[in-house]
């Protein structure tokens, strides 16, 4: 039986949106991967080093998953909700969650970590991670490309300007990374296609992720809620393209 719109709404606004785990969306959306496999590939450099830190980890989800951790393991997070899952799911196995505003500078001493990993940073601060980095250390990051789901975006806020949809350029992460004497050891970068199969999948992906349409209510933004629903309905599921780029670079001082 098909659900209504109001039935749809008011079941994703109840669910829970802490975390970094979209397990709800299943069977409601789907998000072609990169073919790179970030966690796969975090796993094996957490297996040649003993200390990693984990920035902006959210709940956790993926460096819990990446595989055996090192010996020394910190994650920060800024969230108070992220950081009280993250804190359940990593202190078993080792690992210490430091809350932190994600504002530099990051609450460590130089030369503290062999390995920053990352999984969509909001923000990277490149001058700290160079600090923290021990000499020879890597870091390693999957982020947010430009213009990722900007077709959502786009039907909610209008067509925005060029250096709106140009902002997270790997070029500006290569730049910023050289800046601070990180050398690339490895770019790469994909366009994804990802479907909506119904609104109140839209509903929950925008309240995960708040930066995609700042201040999204379902209460201010019902009526174009609404015409989408109905799209949805009469042709299909929603299609946008998600950005993702793999960065990796090296301290070489």
């Amino acid at each position: 039986m098909t659900r209504t719109f109001d039935h749809l709404v008011a079941e994703a606004e109840s669910v829970s949106v802490d975390g970094w785990d979209f397990s709800w969306l299943d069977g409601r959306a789907t998000e072609q991967r990169p073919s790179w496999g970030y966690q796969k590939l975090l796993g094996e450099r957490l297996s040649r080093v003993s200390s990693v830190l984990d920035v902006q980890t959210g709940g956790g989800e993926v460096l819990a998953g990446a595989g055996a951790l090192p010996p020394l393991t910190v994650a920060t997070e800024s969230w108070p909700p992220n950081v009280a899952k993250a804190t359940r799911l990593l202190h078993p196995r080792g690992a210490v969650v430091v809350a932190d505003s994600d504002e530099p500078p990051l609450p460590f001493g130089d030369d503290a970590f062999e390995l920053v990993s990352s999984r969509h940073p909001v923000t990277v601060w490149w001058d700290e991670i160079a600090r923290v980095l021990t000499p020879g250390g890597t870091y390693f990051s999957q982020q947010v490309g430009p213009a990722s789901v900007f077709e959502l975006v786009e039907y909610f806020l209008g067509p925005q300007p060029e250096e709106v949809r140009r902002a997270r350029h790997p070029d500006d992460a290569v730049a910023g990374a050289r800046a601070v004497g990180l050398e690339i050891v490895d770019l790469r970068s994909e366009r994804l296609r990802t479907e909506f199969n119904d609104i109140g999948a839209v509903i929950y992906f925008l309240r995960k992720v708040i930066w995609m349409v700042p201040g999204f209510t379902v209460g201010h933004h019902r009526d174009r809620l609404r015409e989408l629903h109905e799209r949805i309905e009469r042709e299909g599921p929603f299609v946008a393209h998600t950005a993702r780029f793999l960065v990796e670079a090296r301290k070489t001082g």
